[in-house]
Parts: C-alpha cells; sequence; structure tokens
C-alpha cells in the first residue's frame, strides 16, 4: 500500500485572471468563473449548497473555481450545527469535503484544486488539529477530484472513471462505494423509464464496496 501524500498545497500564485493564456484557451478552452458570478449561480441552488452531504460534482473544475465556494458553504453549515462538539464538527467537515467531486483534463488544474480544497478543509479544522484528518482529506481528495476526460468518461490513461460514494454512519465511522461515472450519469435519466419501479440498488452496481471505516482507517 503507497502512502498517503498529505503535502498537499495550494499553488503559490493562484490564478485570478479570467484566462490564463492564449494558448491554453486556444488548445482547451480554458477560461475562469468570475467569483461574483460563481456566487450568484450557487445562490439558484442556495439550499442544496449550504447542506452538508448534497454532492456536487464539476466535469471541468479547473483550480476549483466553483468547488471552493461549495465547501466553503458547507462549511458554514457545519459550524452552525456541530461547531460545538469538536468529534461532530471533524466528522462533518470530512464529509462535506466527501461530497465534493471534480474532473479536470489538464494536470496542473487538478493539483491546484486539490490543493485549494485541502487549505480550505485544514483551515476550518484549525491548526491544532490531528494529521489524520488531513491524511484523511489527501486520500478523499485523490479518490474525488481526478484527471480526466468528462465527455469521454475516462481517464487521462483512457480507463474507465470511477467516482466514490461516501456517507458517514454516525459515531465517527464512514462508508464508502465506488461507481463508475457513467452509471452515476444515468440517475438522473431513470425517472419515466421502465426502471422507475426499482430501487438504485438493483440497478446501480458499485465496482467495490469497502467495510465502514474510521477516519484513521481511510487510506490511498
Amino acid at each position: 500500500m503507497s502512502t498517503i501524500d498529505t503535502n498537499i498545497e495550494p499553488p503559490a500564485n493562484p490564478v485570478s485572471e479570467s484566462v490564463r493564456s492564449r494558448q491554453r484557451v486556444a488548445d482547451h478552452g480554458e477560461v475562469f468563473t468570475p467569483g461574483c458570478m460563481v456566487e450568484e449561480m450557487l445562490n439558484l441552488a442556495k439550499s442544496d449548497s449550504e447542506r452538508i452531504d448534497s454532492r456536487f460534482l464539476e466535469p471541468a473544475c479547473g483550480s476549483g473555481n466553483f468547488l471552493i465556494p461549495v465547501l466553503h458553504r458547507k462549511l458554514a453549515s457545519v459550524k452552525a450545527r456541530h461547531g460545538r462538539n469538536d468529534f461532530e464538527k471533524c466528522h462533518y467537515a470530512l464529509l462535506a469535503l466527501m461530497s465534493i467531486y471534480g474532473i479536470e483534463l489538464l494536470a496542473d488544474n487538478t493539483h491546484a484544486c486539490r490543493g485549494n480544497l485541502f487549505a480550505a478543509f485544514t483551515e476550518f479544522l484549525g491548526e491544532d488539529t490531528d494529521d489524520q484528518w488531513k491524511r484523511a482529506a489527501a486520500a478523499v481528495l485523490k479518490a474525488n477530484i481526478v484527471q480526466g476526460d468528462a465527455l469521454r468518461m475516462t481517464t487521462v490513461n483512457g480507463e474507465p472513471l470511477i467516482f466514490p460514494e461516501w456517507g458517514y454512519l454516525g459515531k465517527g465511522r464512514f462508508q464508502r462505494r465506488d461507481f463508475r461515472y457513467e452509471s452515476l450519469t444515468q440517475r438522473s435519466s431513470i425517472g419515466g423509464t421502465l426502471f422507475e419501479h426499482l430501487d438504485e440498488h438493483e440497478i446501480f452496481i458499485p465496482t467495490k464496496e469497502y467495510p465502514p471505516m474510521t477516519v484513521k482507517e481511510i487510506k490511498e
């Protein structure tokens, strides 16, 4: 089992421009949505963006322009509901991070997105937080923020994109099931079809299921 890299850091010079370079725009269509516009868009789904366990996927996440504000909103809800209990605060903060997903074509953006989300999470928990939370966050981000092609639904190596479905069981235990991305996208098309009378577990079969785990047991 390889060691989890906990040295995730935000980029030294985060991108503030709407366009990083003309060549990258030409090659990849890379542009960055202004923060004020992001907030306005998230306000259209205000209740979901502030719910701790609602899942968000950005299929072209860049360095996290959308995902970082979503995490901030979720963490604000964690503080409001569980801020007086350190045990619950840490576990629900990790659940908030677990509910955020991203796909990014470019390696540097993928790294930057993980670093920015990691920084937001660790800042929320505080400097005195045990390193186990950093290790768990690093493992979650490696699984949730992936380099790949959202249109082809493959990684840069051409393998199917796979995402974990995380859940908090309470009392410090989490559950993980892995699904192929192409299977997850089919959930929105079930209503009104011949499959609508079936439960999800009868249609969507995970590629892997894990036993319930504590923060210390969340590994790469």
